[in-house]
């Protein structure tokens, strides 16, 4: 009997237990964990999201450069596609039975593959007219599982500044992945402006909530509206670049390969950003990506990449005025320095090649004449200078300026995939040629811009901006204000090199005699423009792939200077030929609005360079 009595009570015990078990589940299914809560709301509540318009970008005089239009799409929940008659679905669309069936099909293959999730809307037919999406939106109850989607998408109103500007696109795995915000049939920035400035031009994306009937119709708003959300327009931006200069600096490369970039150097405002060959910005809207981006990607000129930001080029003789600064501040260089050239350098084997010009120079007329002997023992007197311990130390000492002047590093902007350059550094060399195995006259080279430098146009151009302000610049960006919020204060803070003032008047002399001297020997007289006062210097820079590149720096006026330009036409040859001209007309036309010189706007603009080699 004490056996009986006893397996009841653990019966009745183990009873207890499991009901109190199923107790305390169905509680935390019911009041503390909502999942369940969640799924029953999705089944008679459809959250339609609300995007909000991308803010607009103008450019520095208020020109509208991107701005918006409204798309509509057809999308589909996979798990709610119920039955539905696809005559009258095409008939409203107007669209062929083969084009839906094939859409539902990629649509399942998605799905089987994970690629998306059984409740996510995904789009089965883009781009539709304004009267097939209002026609659809009121037969909507006929078409379980299937929505409408009305979104902002990007109209250029500009043909250039593709790079610059950048494109659109709807997120992928990845861009979910990397951020909470983005959910499938979203659109995020990919390159340029729109992906710089994504956070600010996206918005806040809002949400309407509505319920639906037993038969999948939606019907009222949730709660009157009570648990909405307003999408919040994403910011305005208005950049640094004057439009027209932009245009006409795309006009001057059109079939040549290479860049142009103009900088103001009172504020660090760049003013055109042109890298080319190019293409119209309108090839990556919406509607035109998908068949367009193939292509760009396989054009053997690479127009999608950003020459202005991300091409290392040599930078020849322009580099000349770096190192002529350096051995100013280093004291081994004075304005009275002359060092004779016998059509080039020679030491022993060694001979780095000149042009016939007057010798001996002094440091204005070498800038004038652009002399490689003057500056091959220039460098050797900074790099074997007796005031320092080793050539490991003097060379370290000579990377320090020339990082100072922005070169082989990163000039931190805000454009979008901005490159560092090479500047070189002892490593450099000892894994050439040998710990202690190398000197001065091994890396001569670097005396004239060639070897192992590399300098993007958006460095060369800034180092002209430096000039211009006598030793100091301001960080290159292409922003100017973004609504409400201005800029990164770091955009209006000087940045001081490690050379004087004082020794930047010195080379602008010889600059300025490059371009507008009279006498024997100016190498940078096709960049005249009277009453201008330009400063420039040429450089041909050596290219083991063609034809030498042909490269221009300069600024404007010599006293108060407005505009800084950097130059580069790739294998264009000398410097004084193509870039020159080119850099002079930009000048020209951002100071004064008009050309004087027709005949050679005319010759550059119908020069096919590009096509020639």
């Amino acid at each position: 009997m004490r056996v009986i009595v006893t397996k009841n009570k653990i019966i009745l015990f183990a009873v207890c237990v499991i009901t109190l078990i199923i107790i305390a589940k169905l509680f935390y299914i019911q009041v503390i964990d909502d999942e369940y809560k969640q799924i029953a709301k999705r089944n008679v509540l459809y959250y339609q999201t609300q995007y909000p318009a991308r803010g607009l970008i103008y450019d520095r005089n208020n020109n509208v450069l991107v701005s918006n239009q409204t798309m509509y799409d057809i999308t589909v929940v996979p798990r709610e596609i119920g039955n539905f008659d696809t005559v009258e679905l095409c008939k409203i669309l107007n669209v062929s039975e083969t084009t839906i069936k094939q859409s539902l099909t990629d649509v399942e293959k998605k799905y089987k593959n994970k690629g998306i999730a059984s409740y996510q809307q995904t789009p089965i037919l883009k781009h539709i007219s304004i009267e097939a999406y209002t026609k659809f939106q009121e037969k909507l109850y006929k078409f379980p599982g299937f929505y409408t989607r009305a979104y902002t998408a990007r109209k250029y109103t500009t043909t250039s500044a593709a790079n610059l500007l950048g494109y659109i696109n709807e997120v992928d795995k990845t861009d979910i992945a990397n951020n909470s915000y983005y959910q499938q049939g979203d659109f995020i920035g990919k390159n340029g402006i729109e992906a710089q400035y994504e956070n600010e031009l996206r918005g806040q994306k809002g949400v309407a909530i509505y319920t639906r009937d037993v038969l999948n119709r939606i019907q009222d708003r949730y709660k009157n509206g009570a648990e909405d959300s307003i999408a919040v327009t994403g910011l305005d931006l208005i950049c640094t670049i004057d439009s027209a200069l932009q245009n006409y600096g795309e006009k001057l490369m059109k079939n040549k390969a290479g860049s142009i970039v103009a900088i103001e150097p009172s504020t660090g405002e760049i003013l055109a950003l042109i890298s080319s060959p190019s293409f119209d910005p309108s090839m990556l809207d919406e509607e035109n990506r998908t068949n367009n981006y193939r292509k760009l990607v396989n054009d053997k000129n690479k127009p999608l990449f950003n020459r202005a930001i991300m091409s290392p080029y040599p930078p020849g003789s322009v580099f000349k005025i770096a190192n002529a600064l350096i051995g100013l501040q280093e004291n081994v260089l004075t304005p009275d320095t002359y060092y004779s050239c016998a059509m080039g350098y020679h030491v022993g084997r060694s001979v780095v090649g000149c042009h016939h010009h007057p010798s001996p120079t002094n440091l204005t007329q070498s800038l004038l004449m652009s002399c490689n002997s003057y500056y091959c023992q220039v460098f050797r007197s900074i790099i074997d200078n007796p005031n320092y311990e080793n050539i490991y130390s003097s060379f370290d000492k000579w990377a320090a300026y020339c990082l100072s002047f922005g070169f082989g590093r990163s000039l931190n902007t805000d454009v979008y995939g901005e490159k560092g350059g090479i500047i070189p550094t002892t490593k450099t060399f000892d894994s050439k040629y040998g710990k202690n195995r190398w000197k001065s006259l091994s890396v001569i080279s670097l005396a004239i811009g060639q070897g192992e430098i590399g300098c993007t146009p958006l460095q060369t151009a800034n180092f002209m901006a430096t000039i211009a302000n006598r030793g100091y610049y301001y960080i290159p960006h292409i922003v100017k204000n973004i609504e409400g919020k201005g800029i990164d204060p770091k955009f209006t803070k000087p940045l001081e090199t490690k050379v004087v003032t004082s020794n930047y008047e010195k080379v602008i002399e010889g600059m300025y005699l490059a371009v507008n001297g009279s006498g024997i020997g100016n190498t940078a007289g096709r960049a005249y423009v009277a009453g201008l006062d330009i400063c420039g210097k040429t450089g041909t820079a050596q290219n083991s792939h063609g034809e030498d590149h042909s490269a221009f720096a300069c600024f404007a006026p010599r006293n108060n200077p407005k505009i800084a330009v950097a130059v580069y036409v790739e294998n264009a040859g000398a410097g004084a030929r193509w870039a020159a001209p080119i850099a002079s007309l930009i000048v020209e036309k951002y100071l004064t609005g008009q050309i004087s010189r027709p005949y050679e706007e005319a010759r550059i603009i119908n020069e096919n360079i590009l096509n020639k080699n």
